[in-house]
């Protein structure tokens, strides 16, 4: 990690300008290219936490830029997947890491990488959580535009081996002035390779794949377009479409749509399930080709009913 002992030299330096908040100073390395220089934050607050880490909101004092800092703490022993990729991916739709810096812990032995991204304001989820609460949906032009930014981002990581893993609302971040929609958190994400077995037990459950729910362990990018269909479907329909409680009921609730897989079908995501015992539902008859409002209003009515 010479990366970590480069910068712990010059780590946190805290100086108090204001009754009101510290100004944060740090050596940091550019997100794309080897080049450090000293960057300062200030007017920081917490606009996220899991069990990641944290996230917060600052401002860049040279330029007044808002920004986000992700700060996750780092295994000494092993390079940070997120970071990796972060550092190799460049698109208007998915958010960019400016800089990345990291900092002692309150132990001697903890280190924690900070990620520091674009800022945007808001996410598909709330945006869609707000005409929910109206008894609306999104109008059908926003859910096109959020989609076609979306499969664009899923365009461009697929296309470099790389996975996303958590398509999901909340993942999605949207920008409200220009409509752009930006792909975060590559927290679960990995640059998947034919052959070699990756963990089943990813992805958030309402957008799992079924493969996923089988415990396939060689799947493939493909996931991320089964999520964001799932994605896609919840903007229609103002709810989740599989609402699974959990594993086995997310497979009630696709089979309730999809109907009930076939044995082939089944061998196909996972050549190891030997559990095949499924009620035997008929797939609901969606028409192809071009839906009409008819058709898509017809949707929402099946998804109530559910």
């Amino acid at each position: 990690m010479a990366e970590v002992r480069q910068q712990q030299s010059a780590i946190s330096r805290l100086i108090e300008i204001s009754k009101d908040g510290k100004v944060v100073s740090v050596v940091a390395t550019l997100g794309r290219g080897d080049k450090t220089q000293e960057i300062s934050y200030t007017d920081i607050k917490v606009i996220g936490n899991g069990s990641f880490g944290v996230v917060y909101q600052a401002c860049l004092c040279d330029t007044n830029e808002i920004v986000a800092v992700k700060k996750v703490l780092q295994d000494r022993r092993f390079k940070n997947r997120e970071l990796q990729i972060m550092r190799s991916l460049d698109h208007q739709n998915i958010v960019k890491l400016k800089y990345f810096f990291y900092v002692m812990g309150e132990r001697k032995e903890d280190v924690y990488l900070n990620l520091v991204l674009e800022f945007v304001p808001e996410t598909v989820y709330r945006v869609a959580r707000r005409y929910t609460r109206q008894k609306e949906t999104i109008p059908m032009i926003f859910a096109k535009l959020y989609m076609y930014q979306l499969f664009r981002s899923l365009a461009y990581i697929h296309s470099k081996g790389i996975c996303h893993r958590d398509i999901k609302p909340q993942n999605l971040l949207l920008d409200p002035s220009t409509g752009v929609l930006k792909l975060c958190d590559f927290g679960s994400a990995k640059v998947l390779i034919q052959g070699e077995p990756n963990v089943s037990y990813i992805c958030s459950r309402y957008y799992r794949a079924p493969e996923l729910i089988f415990g396939a362990v060689n799947y493939t990018c493909q996931i991320d377009v089964w999520s964001a269909g799932c994605v896609f479907a919840e903007l229609l329909l103002g709810q989740p479409i599989f609402p699974g409680e959990s594993g086995v009921d997310q497979l009630v609730e696709i089979i309730k749509v999809l109907g009930t897989p076939s044995h082939e079908q089944i061998r196909d995501m996972n050549p190891d399930y030997r559990e095949f015992k499924f009620p035997q539902i008929k797939a609901h008859p969606w028409p192809k080709g071009n839906i009409s409002y008819e058709q898509y209003s017809a949707a929402k009515t099946l998804n109530k009913k559910h």
